[in-house]
């Protein structure tokens, strides 16, 4: 506990100083921050921070011009100390703009750390140092003591500065393990003035922090950049693709500097510990507002893709109220020079997302024509359409997916380009007369191309489902499980030509409920037998479709004799809507073979038994089985191909 003898005093009361300091910041990158800025503001030329795993100590040390006693205790222990109200506007040696306004950001440290040594010497030969002990602080809060904070005196004689200020931390809070590594990228990302331009170097166990260190420039491939002086953003930007320098000013009294980027694809945002999708506000060199993209509720996709840095250093006018909030990570929203900033912002954003449709729309022009085959089609194209169809490879180029899944999208974007175009054909055909007759021919021809195309298409996606299906060829059990989960919505693995169910959702109820009154009548074995059994309604035809369990092995007559108990139930169903002589047609799968199929000659007299009263009769393997070769033998026998149709099989052959 400290003791009245200190030389030191701070002045706060102790609860606004809990309020404030020990939670007033949650991660090291914004609380070393402050101590750099603080050096900034002492006419510091050079910045020495070191991180010590063994120790765990962090050590913060500046060459500015360092503290008096007077100055500790009047200036850096009187918390909320205003320096700009006294006159500590520009440092005297290099005439710098202060970063410091409310006289809190040193209490940062607590939320690191519980203590914090202070050594402090100025040229005129002043040497200081003392000790900030946050559990002592905590025990005079909590016995609700009226008498300051008086820290520890601590000897200078392991301290050699002759002038300037040195910082050490204690009994951290958080886990150093992995700061020195990642450090540096933070802290270049949160200050705009380090360097030996402004004289101002920050090291890193020695090593020196660049603006490259951002390791984001990079990464941009358009580059929207604001005012000459904002010109230096080019140099880094050596990717980018195109660059656009734009207008800073927002009126007589209010100008920015920065630079707006967009990256080519959104997961270039994700950083190893940053989300750079974020556009953070600098005043006076130093992140002031996080992100000011968060005050925007915009939706569109491009938003994703947008990152930048804008310095406003009109938000932090001397003659003007402070524009920070107490927390100092944030701008006070309703200020109206905030709100002309946003504003400002919004507008380039507009901008920005216009520019961003022509370029993509250039460069997914570049894109697509570097194949050879839509580039054959393309050609053949009128203008209007060339103009249309870049419209379309723009979109496409804005989906993130790998190259065999965008030629799929190109092959559906072909087809719908087509249909849009025999769409208007048709429009046009209100025009035709005796004199141009030909008209129907060519509009038709390009129909059967259209459909042809689609059909391709369907096909060979039916064929990759049916690929994937024989990889369960030999489980029955998984097969059952997939023909239950699959079957009764895609009836055309049982016949090419059912392509859709066609049944009225009131009759299929009906009929279930007929359904379920003949299923109360099987024996448990029966019942236990059967996976499933469903009504559909497929080209004209009522069809049941029955499966049966993988293990079960049944024989002919008791299966047909199930069936005909589900078609009389159906018939009297469909006679009762006035439906005279329904074709229905019924279908028995099966995972193992009947009884006596081990006898070809009993399994084919089976089969004819079961056509002749309309009842298919097909295991699980011959149903995959003989839906892949239909579907392969359509692929193979059509050899009838029109230019879109070649353009769509070649698109797949690329995938």
């Amino acid at each position: 506990m400290s003791d009245n003898k200190s030389k030191y005093e701070m002045t706060i009361d102790l609860n606004v100083l809990n309020h404030l300091g020990i939670n007033l910041y949650s991660n090291i990158p914004s609380v070393i921050s402050e101590v750099v800025a603080n050096a900034w503001d002492a006419d510091a030329e050079e910045v020495n921070i070191h991180i010590d795993v063994e120790k765990d100590e962090i050590v913060i040390t500046d060459d500015g011009h360092g503290m008096s006693l007077s100055d500790i205790n009047d200036k850096y222990l009187t918390v909320g100390y205003r320096k700009r109200e006294n006159n500590e506007i520009i440092t005297p040696k290099h005439k710098r703009s202060v970063m410091g306004r409310k006289g809190i950001g040193k209490l940062s440290l607590f939320s690191i750390a519980d203590k914090i040594s202070v050594f402090s010497a100025t040229k005129k030969g002043d040497r200081n140092g003392l000790l900030l002990d946050s559990n002592e602080i905590k025990e005079q809060i909590s016995t609700k003591s009226k008498n300051p904070y008086l820290p520890q005196d601590l000897s200078c004689e392991d301290f050699h500065l002759k002038k300037g200020t040195k910082i050490v931390l204690n009994e951290l809070k958080k886990n150093i393990g992995q700061t020195s590594r990642h450090l540096k990228k933070r802290l270049a990302r949160r200050f705009s003035i380090m360097g030996s331009k402004n004289s101002f170097l920050v090291k890193i166990d020695g090593s020196e922090i660049k603006v490259e260190d951002r390791d984001y420039f990079h990464k941009i491939q358009y580059l929207w950049y604001y005012g000459e002086e904002s010109k230096e953003y080019l140099t880094l930007a050596k990717n980018a693709e195109q660059i656009e320098k734009r207008e800073n000013v927002i009126n007589s009294e209010s100008k920015i500097t920065g630079w707006i980027g967009l990256v080519k694809e959104s997961n270039q945002l994700q950083d190893e510990y940053d989300n750079l999708n974020k556009i953070p506000i600098l005043i006076r060199g130093k992140v002031s507002q996080e992100n000011i993209l968060e005050e925007y509720r915009e939706g569109s996709l491009y938003i994703k893709y947008i990152f930048g840095e804008i310095r406003a250093d009109f938000l932090d006018d001397d003659d003007l109220p402070d524009i920070a909030t107490s927390s100092r990570q944030g701008v006070i929203e309703h200020d109206k020079r905030y709100s002309n900033l946003k504003k400002f912002i919004n507008d380039e954003l507009k901008h920005i997302q216009k520019k961003r449709i022509k370029f993509k729309g250039k460069e997914a022009e570049k894109e697509a024509l570097k194949n050879v085959d839509i580039e054959i089609w393309y050609k053949k194209l009128g203008k209007d359409s060339k103009k249309k169809a870049k419209a379309l490879f723009a979109k496409i180029n804005q989906i993130t997916v790998d190259d065999n899944n965008r030629n799929t999208l190109f092959s559906h974007a072909v087809i719908a380009f087509e249909s849009l175009r025999y769409k208007d054909a048709l429009d046009a055909l209100e025009n035709v007369s005796v004199e141009n007759i030909g008209e129907f021919v060519s509009v038709f021809k390009n129909f059967d191309d259209i459909e042809a195309s689609l059909y391709y298409q369907i096909t060979k996606q039916r064929i990759e489902v049916l690929e994937k299906f024989q990889v369960h060829v030999h489980d029955d059990n998984a097969l059952e499980k997939i023909l239950q989960e699959f079957l009764f919505n895609h009836l055309w693995l049982l016949d090419p030509s059912w392509d859709r169910a066609t049944e009225h959702p009131y009759m299929e109820k009906q009929i279930s409920s007929e359904f379920e009154k003949i299923d109360a009548g099987l024996t448990e074995e029966e019942a236990k037998g059967r996976v499933d059994i469903k009504y559909k309604k497929a080209s004209g035809k009522h069809i049941i479709i029955e499966l049966k369990r993988a293990s079960v092995v049944t024989n002919v007559y008791a299966l047909q004799e199930q069936v005909d108990k589900y078609k009389s139930g159906l018939r009297k169903l469909l006679e009762e809507k006035n439906e005279n002589n329904p074709v229905i047609e019924c279908v028995c799968i099966v995972g193992k073979p009947l009884k006596g199929w081990s006898d070809s000659r009993t399994k084919e007299s089976d089969i004819q038994m079961m056509a002749t009263k309309n009842t298919r009769l097909v295991t699980y393997q011959e149903l995959i089985k003989d839906s892949y070769n239909q579907y392969e033998e359509y692929m193979s026998s059509n050899t009838n191909e029109s230019d879109t149709l070649e353009l769509i099989k070649k698109l797949s052959e690329d995938e």
